[in-house]
């Protein structure tokens, strides 16, 4: 509707145009069609018509200001042309840049470019309560716009009086620098809180619109605006804060999903962190459960437990886990950190695992892939005992050894995985792996995802696509025997299974459609690995 709107606003002068021609003297409404014509004919109407029409047309392609300071430019110029003889063409010039006119013009353009539009606040009440010395009451009056206010409140056991327990890093609060962690909170909008329970004083200024007025006692000793931390966290499971219970403040709470990239900008609190999710345009900061979940508590089904596994709880709710494949609350994944990594010139390329759920034929869109470009991409040659072929080369289609050999191997935990396959072994090893990279070719894998405990190391550092085949929502779910449909829901249960399972490691999921699309993503996700630096846990960074 905004678009078609858009749309019929940037064409009204031509339609007010169309409509004056097409009016006619009518003898009961002649009075009222010649003031018609008039107005429609009027030019500063027209005007304005176009003016709309530039403004819409430029708004569509997202303009950005050149400058912040445009007036500033203009009174160098002034400057410097009023210290020297002057030219017709630069008294002309001159008498322009300094018109009343063109000086608003530019006015205009900086405080657009500047963002500095915040309206003004209107004065301070004067009948303010003589209960306490004027030095130790500070009323605050902030401008929040239709967002939250940024701060969360708490109660003193001690005292009993509401203070202000965090300041939500980007918030109003924050970007005002007046509110700080310790002031107690006397009154908001000139209604006093001393009786009022915490949840009613949250309620009350999350409902204040526009400005918000607070009377508030400082801290004996403020505290220092914090500099935002650079930690990185790369969430390991989904969070709602609307959902949470133990949370402080749901208005505050962060929502995000598994695999989102979290920057933590204060862990002050060790039970909620403030942190924003990477990419996110928004700027202020939302609470998310620390990593320290045995202090963050809450009621789930009539039990007291702690408010983070309550919320891997939730995150679960649906699954269908059977009592055995529910691990213990204390295996439960939180977080982990993660930094920014960009191979360097002359280091080994990474390792790209592929794993794939039942039906992906991950074997096939790898080997593809590598055909295309040889020289570029290799493949770990794994090792057998079965008897070599007469057409096969040592080194080449297998590593072919004796089972005692492999057995040793296998002892000395030197592959990655290994089995047994018509009363032959097979399986890949790190050294395999390393001599793929040695020869400066990405090498990709594709194992079972059990074994991406053992490859997980900064020394591959490896990058992990998850392959799974597009099923059909329309085909029926639940379906018995070998039909196509039971197939499919066969296949669509081993993926869920495994992002289950794995997901958390995962760096990328590729949903094939046909080999040939497949091969084309994948070739693309390879290409930007190379040259994009992408998330690592900051462990295989460390020496």
């Amino acid at each position: 509707m905004p678009v078609l709107i858009n749309l019929l606003l940037i064409r009204l002068h031509e339609t007010l145009a169309l409509l004056t021609s097409q009016l006619r003297p009518d003898a009961n409404h002649k009075e009222d069609m010649v003031f018609l014509k008039d107005v429609f004919s009027e030019k500063s109407l027209g005007y304005l018509m176009k003016i709309h029409e530039r403004l819409r047309l430029y708004e569509c392609q997202c303009p950005a200001p050149v400058l912040h300071s445009a007036s500033s430019l203009v009174e160098d110029v002034a400057e410097e042309l009023q210290g020297k003889s002057m030219s017709s063409n630069e008294k002309e010039l001159l008498r322009l840049l300094m018109s009343p006119h063109f000086k608003a013009v530019l006015f205009a353009h900086d405080t657009v470019a500047q963002k500095n539009f915040d309206p003004v606040l209107p004065p301070l009440p004067d009948d303010l309560e003589d209960e306490l010395e004027e030095a130790t009451v500070k009323i605050v009056r902030l401008v929040k716009n239709k967002e939250p206010l940024g701060a969360t409140i708490r109660r003193d056991e001690t005292t009993g009086a509401v203070v202000v327990a965090r300041i939500m890093r980007g918030g109003a609060a924050d970007r005002s620098g007046l509110v700080h962690v310790g002031d107690e909170l006397r009154e908001v909008n000139g209604i006093c809180i001393a009786h009022k329970r915490p949840d009613e004083i949250s309620h009350l200024l999350s409902q204040s619109q526009g400005s918000i007025t607070l009377k508030i006692i400082p801290a004996v000793k403020e505290e220092d605006r914090l500099k935002e931390s650079k930690v990185y966290m790369k969430a390991l499971f989904d969070y709602n804060p609307s959902e949470d219970k133990a949370t402080p403040c749901q208005e505050a709470g962060l929502p995000f999903k598994r695999g989102d990239i979290l920057q933590v900008v204060s862990h002050d609190d060790p039970t909620w962190w403030q942190a924003k999710r990477v990419g996110d345009s928004n700027l202020r900061a939302g609470l998310i459960p620390s990593k320290k979940d045995s202090d963050c508590e809450g009621y789930v089904n009539g039990h007291y437990i702690a408010g983070l596994r309550r919320s891997f709880r939730l995150s679960r709710k649906g699954r269908q886990d059977t009592p055995e494949e529910t691990p213990p609350e204390s295996e439960f994944l939180t977080y982990e950190e993660v930094t920014r990594y960009q191979q360097r010139p002359g280091e080994r390329p990474r390792l790209v695992v592929m794993i794939g759920s039942l039906g992906a034929r991950i074997n096939e869109l790898k080997q593809r892939v590598i055909a295309e470009n040889p020289h570029r991409y290799g493949v770990a040659v794994p090792h057998t005992t079965r008897p070599k072929k007469t057409h096969e080369k040592d080194g080449v289609e297998y590593h072919f050894v004796s089972k005692q050999a492999f057995d040793a191997d296998a002892q000395n935990n030197k592959f990655i995985e290994y089995g047994e396959y018509k009363e032959n072994l097979y399986g890949t090893s790190l050294e395999a792996i390393r001599s793929v990279q040695a020869k400066n070719k990405l090498c990709i894998a594709d194992v079972q995802p059990e074994a991406l405990k053992t490859l997980r190391t900064a020394e591959f550092k490896p990058y992990v696509i998850f392959v799974k085949p597009r099923i059909p929502e329309s085909q029926p779910r639940h379906t018995s025997g070998t039909s196509p449909a039971g197939d499919l829901e066969e296949m669509r249960q081993s993926g869920a299974q495994m992002d289950q399972q794995y997901g958390h490691w995962v760096d990328r999921v590729l949903v094939k459609e046909d080999m040939a699309s497949a091969c084309a993503e994948l070739r693309g996700i390879l290409e930007r690995l190379e040259r994009e630096p992408s998330w690592v846990p900051v462990s295989w960074l460390r020496t």
